[in-house]
């Protein structure tokens, strides 16, 4: 190889290490319960209903200086539907709602991140429930970032959603006001 092509190649080299040292890639820490997946929705209209997936997994990449390189993936176990209520989350799991035995995972896979500033963000991505796989969009807001006592580094987020129940063939007619459930998203990753 000639010294010039050389002295490119190392050069291209560098740059990509260089810009690839700038991503962080991240998991989100449910083992030390430090992420949520919650969802509210209007009980007839006069309250609401509030419950949680108490089982999933995920993974996000994240680079302060290019935030819409961002990526995230998230899976729940729909089964662990949690309303604090044992009768309602056997009928959570029911194919009238969740049909958790014939699909036993929603998954979330971001398509784009837009950075608005200050610390708020536009995540879009595909949502899979009950074999529906729909676009969603979702308000973000990084919580903070930085150094943890056991020698780790971690980065948190908040964000917050809503669909239609029947975007996903939840068609139980739960009156009026209960056709949409919000879903808040807390997620604290820990960098590999």
């Amino acid at each position: 190889m000639q010294p010039i092509l050389r002295k490119f190649a190392l050069g291209a080299v560098v740059m990509g290490l260089s810009f690839a040292a700038h991503a962080a890639d991240y998991v989100i820490d449910t083992k030390g319960s430090h992420a949520f997946i919650q969802f509210k929705i209007k009980h007839l209209g006069y309250s609401w209903l509030y419950g949680r997936f108490n089982t999933f997994s995920g993974r996000f990449s994240y680079d302060e200086n290019n935030p819409s390189s961002a990526r995230i993936e998230v899976s729940i176990q729909t089964a662990s539907v949690d309303s604090n209520h044992a009768e309602r989350d056997k009928h959570l799991r029911s194919d009238d709602f969740l049909d958790v035995k014939n699909f036993p995972e929603a998954k979330f896979v971001s398509t784009s991140f837009e950075d608005q500033g200050n610390g708020k963000a536009v995540l879009k991505g595909s949502f899979t429930l009950r074999g529906v796989t729909r676009p969603l969009t979702i308000q973000v807001e990084q919580i903070g970032a930085g150094k943890d006592p056991w020698g780790g580094y971690r980065m948190g987020f908040t964000g917050r959603t809503s669909f239609a129940l029947a975007d996903f063939g939840i068609t139980k007619n739960l009156g009026p006001a209960s056709k949409e459930v919000e879903l808040i998203l807390d997620v604290e990753g820990v960098r590999q």
